[in-house]
């Protein structure tokens, strides 16, 4: 069967650690960032990020965005990990008092929103271009947990990998061809924007708890380094893999970026 990569689904995280939001294009920002994802994140006291990795009850909060009326709505999905602290809409914007009031009472200590309009808060910072996964892939992840309950479906995973641009007319594990050896970047284009591959993003803590309560599924990580072992592709770069907790792919841009955006239906091609 032929294959004609092409983006089937664009996701942007406008704060950091909270839900996603389904688009249709993104504006692509000099830093290859894509402009709204991870715009925003929260910080304690401290300077530290509130997020999945150090406070497991962030998954229980919902977050729904109106990127056209620029607010965020609150929700606790969860009463019984916080009580009723009840659901309110606020501006999205940095240093909003109330939000910051909502959002201490939530997780019982001073919490503060901050924004980054260049590049906002990858997790890779010398790799902040859109992370990349295939749809088969995530259909394949969700084949490797029978025993889960609930079941874990491809809604679960992608909520657990929080990736920006899924691939659609390719196999599982696709995106494994867009890198290469660590001293080297694999050069692909998607609609007008040129990128470059880096790495298979290592994965933390956060894709072994159900998304929505922030309970660990026992063994995940076990079972998923055992199954991506089994099924790395012969077209993976396996000294890519000092262990096998890796997923998705880093980004940055190929070259000075002259403006453009990705769109959902664009085709994806190697070279």
């Amino acid at each position: 069967m032929t294959t004609v990569p092409h983006v089937s689904q664009i996701f942007i995280y406008p704060i950091k650690s909270l839900d996603g939001v389904g688009i249709q294009s993104a504006e692509v920002l000099r830093s290859g960032a894509l402009k709204g994802d991870r715009q925003f994140a929260l910080f304690d006291q401290a300077g530290q990020f509130v997020n999945g990795k150090r406070h497991a009850k962030i998954h229980a909060l919902r977050a729904e965005f109106d990127l056209a009326a620029n607010t965020v709505s609150f929700r606790n999905s969860d009463t019984a990990l916080n009580g009723n602290i009840s659901s309110s809409t606020f501006p999205l914007e940095p240093e909003q008092k109330d939000l910051e009031a909502w959002l201490s009472e939530y997780f019982g200590f001073p919490v503060y929103l901050r924004q980054n309009l260049e590049m906002g808060f990858p997790d890779d910072t010398q790799s902040p271009g859109p992370t990349i996964v295939s749809l088969a892939t995530l259909e394949a992840i969700a084949t490797w947990y029978p025993a889960l309950t609930p079941a874990l479906t491809v809604e679960e995973v992608r909520a657990r990998f929080r990736t920006n641009l899924e691939i659609a007319g390719v196999p599982a594990f696709w995106e494994d061809r867009l890198f290469a050896q660590a001293d080297q970047a694999v050069a692909f284009q998607i609609g007008s924007i040129r990128l470059l591959g880096v790495n298979p993003c290592q994965r933390c803590v956060v894709p072994t708890r159900n998304s929505k309560t922030g309970i660990a599924d026992p063994g995940f990580q076990k079972i998923f380094v055992a199954k991506r072992q089994e099924t790395l592709p012969a077209w993976a770069e396996r000294s890519r893999f000092n262990h096998f907790y890796r997923l998705t792919v880093n980004t940055r841009l190929a070259e000075p970026h002259t403006g453009g955006a990705v769109f959902t239906g664009d085709l994806v091609s190697l070279g």
